[in-house]
C-alpha cells in the first residue's frame, strides 16, 4: 500500500502512552503484513492494541491547545499517520512535533471521525493502513467484532421454525420496530448469521429484550449455526450498514400494526450510537501539505 496527498490535522490532546507491552511488537507485527496475509493483519490489530504510536503533529506541540495531527487522503478516505518507534520517527525525516500515544486510546479517538490509522507511511511501498472500521474492533475488542474484510449476503438457511417463532414472539417486544437478516462471512472464523434489531427504544432493557427474543429461537435453527445480532441504530457497525442499505425486514411491526409511537430514547448517547442531538464531533480541515520533508 502506498501513501497519498496530506493535509492538515485534527486536534491532538487524546492522551499519553501508557507503560508496558513489548516496544517492537507493532514494528515487526507491521513488517509481515502482506496482501491476503489476514492472519498477520490481526497480528499487528492485537500489537496496535497493546502498543503505542508516535502520532505525527502538523501544528503543535503535545498537550497544546493548538495541537493537530496530520491528514492523508487515501482514496477518498482519511488517515492519521503516525510511526511506530523512535527510530522510525528519526528515518521518517519528521521536522515538526509528534505525541506518544497508547494504540488503544488513538484507535478509540479516531473510529468514531471515521478516520483510518495509517502507520509509517516514509518506508518503501508506503506503510500500511488501518481502517476506522478496523480501530473500532481494536476499541471495543479484537475478539467481540468479526475480522474484515466481511462478505456478506442473503441468508440462505431452510429453518421455518426459527422464523416463525421470532415473527410470532416479536410482537411481545414493544421497542422492536423491524427484524432483518443477513449470512456474514468474516475474513478469519467461521460464518454465522447476523440478526439485525431495528429498535423504537435502544435502553439496555430494550436491546436486552430484543436479544432474548433471538435467542430462544435458536434452538430452531440446524445445528452448527451460529447467531449474532446488530444494532442498526449502530452508525459505525458495517453489517447493520448493510443491512439498512440492501435487506428487506422479514418482521416489520409497522406494515402489521400501523405507524407506532417511538418510545423516549435515553437522556445519554449508548455504546455505537449516535450523539445526541445538536451535539456533533471534531471534524478534519483538510489544509494543504506538501508532504514529508526530502520526499
Amino acid at each position: 500500500m502506498s501513501a497519498g496527498a496530506a493535509g492538515g490535522g485534527a486536534p491532538g490532546q487524546w492522551g499519553q502512552a501508557r507503560p508496558g507491552g513489548d516496544p517492537g511488537a507493532i514494528e515487526r507485527a507491521l513488517a509481515q503484513v502482506a496482501p491476503e496475509r489476514y492472519e498477520a493483519y490481526e497480528a499487528l490489530l492485537r500489537a496496535l492494541a497493546e502498543g503505542q504510536v508516535w502520532m505525527l503533529l502538523w501544528h503543535g506541540q503535545p498537550g497544546s491547545p493548538d495541537a493537530q495531527y496530520g491528514n492523508m487522503d487515501i482514496g477518498g478516505l482519511g488517515y492519521a499517520p503516525a510511526v511506530t518507534s523512535p527510530g522510525q520517527l528519526s528515518a521518517s525525516g519528521w521536522a515538526r512535533g509528534h505525541e506518544v500515544i497508547s494504540g488503544l486510546e488513538i484507535a478509540g479517538a479516531l473510529y468514531r471521525t471515521r478516520w483510518g490509522l495509517w502507520l509509517d507511511p516514509h518506508v518503501p511501498g508506503g506503510g500500511v493502513g488501518v481502517p476506522w472500521a478496523d480501530l473500532r474492533r481494536i476499541a471495543v475488542g479484537l475478539d467481540r467484532l468479526p475480522a474484515g474484510p466481511l462478505q456478506l449476503a442473503e441468508p440462505q438457511l431452510a429453518a421455518p421454525p426459527f422464523y416463525a417463532q421470532l415473527e410470532h414472539q416479536a410482537a411481545e417486544v414493544r421497542p422492536l420496530r423491524s427484524l432483518r437478516q443477513v449470512w456474514v462471512r468474516p475474513a478469519l472464523g467461521e460464518p454465522y448469521l447476523a440478526i439485525g434489531l431495528d429498535l423504537y427504544d435502544t435502553s439496555p432493557p430494550a436491546v436486552e429484550a430484543a436479544r432474548a427474543l433471538v435467542q430462544r429461537a435458536v434452538v430452531h435453527l440446524p445445528e452448527g449455526t451460529s447467531v449474532s445480532t446488530v444494532m442498526l441504530a449502530d452508525e459505525f457497525d458495517p453489517v447493520a450498514m448493510w443491512l439498512l442499505a440492501n435487506a428487506r425486514p422479514f418482521y416489520d411491526r409497522e406494515a402489521r400494526f400501523g405507524p407506532q409511537q417511538a418510545a423516549p430514547q435515553p437522556p445519554y448517547p449508548g455504546y455505537g450510537y449516535p450523539p445526541p442531538q445538536g451535539q456533533s464531533v471534531a471534524g478534519w480541515p483538510q489544509q494543504p501539505w506538501q508532504g514529508y520533508p526530502g520526499r
